[in-house]
């Protein structure tokens, strides 16, 4: 849990340089730069372990699926970022662990009762509240955090799939590349030269990024995806942190109150999955 919790200082720490950047930068070209400079960062580390078969898998299929659904829920966020504040994002990204608990069933074999259901509802309410469509702040962009979410949801539960068998670096690092390599065939629809000041706010990303996803892989292997998803929701206190420090914005009332109700579901969400996890091993 506290990995978990070190590793959302990261991550809004990379998705404030991708807000930065986005104002001059197509989404696809700050996604790529993130992925280049992790799957650098990566393959160092892989190259220093000589002899210790670091990247070693039992599940190369689960990896690739992973490495798309990550590089799917990036570039769907940082799209988002042009046009929306990082803590109304973050906040609409937080419905997750909700597609965590609805994806638990088909691709876990987790058992989902009603009650998680219910609270699988309530939080998708709160992401209405958040997002208000038809309302006069509407923005369609505010549907990108969701589609990432799904998309980062999906990786979450094939993290936990292969948790047992994969390392977190052969994980993370196959996962990199193949983003890596995606993002280099499709830039050429959004090329910009980069600048030496884009170029280094890029590596800035590649690196908080790498580190805060190691950190969410290590923590997978310790403890399950109901339980960790929903620490997550502490980003959008360094979310707004972020936001007001550098773009001098902070969320309004109703993105706190739609970040609580789902915040809530999903605590509550993880409170059902301890109950469930006691009585399973109470038989």
């Amino acid at each position: 849990m506290a990995i978990m919790l070190v590793a959302t200082v990261f991550l809004s720490a990379g998705d404030a340089a991708s807000k930065y950047l986005a104002a001059d930068v197509p989404a696809l070209h700050i996604v790529w730069l993130r992925y280049i400079t992790s799957a650098a960062i990566l393959l160092a580390i892989v190259a220093a372990q000589r002899g210790q078969a670091p990247l070693r898998t039992k599940r190369p299929g689960l990896q690739l699926l992973r490495g798309l659904a990550a590089i799917a829920a990036s570039i769907f966020f940082v799209s988002s970022l042009r046009s929306l504040a990082i803590a109304d994002a973050t906040a609409t990204g937080f419905v997750a662990p909700l597609f965590v608990t609805a994806l638990a069933m088909p691709l876990l074999g987790e058992r989902v009762g009603w009650r998680r259901w219910l609270a699988t509802i309530t939080g998708l309410i709160g992401v209405l509240i958040v997002v208000r469509p038809g309302g006069s702040g509407f923005q369609p962009a505010s549907l990108l955090p969701v589609l990432s979410a799904l998309a980062w949801a999906l990786s979450l539960i094939i993290t936990r799939l292969m948790s047992g068998t994969e390392n977190p670096l052969a994980t993370l690092t196959f996962s990199t590349v193949f983003g890596a390599v995606v993002a280099t065939l499709l830039l050429p629809l959004h090329w910009v030269p980069p600048t030496a000041q884009i170029a280094s706010v890029g590596l800035f990303i590649g690196a908080v990024s790498t580190a805060g996803h190691w950190l969410v892989i290590t923590s997978f292997r310790h403890a399950g995806a109901s339980l960790l998803a929903p620490l997550s929701y502490i980003q959008l206190v360094w979310a707004s942190v972020f936001g007001f420090l550098l773009f001098g914005s902070l969320p309004d009332l109703w993105t706190w109150v739609g970040a609580a109700i789902i915040a809530a579901s999903g605590l509550y969400t993880a409170h059902r999955e301890r109950v469930r996890a006691r009585a399973i091993l109470g038989r």
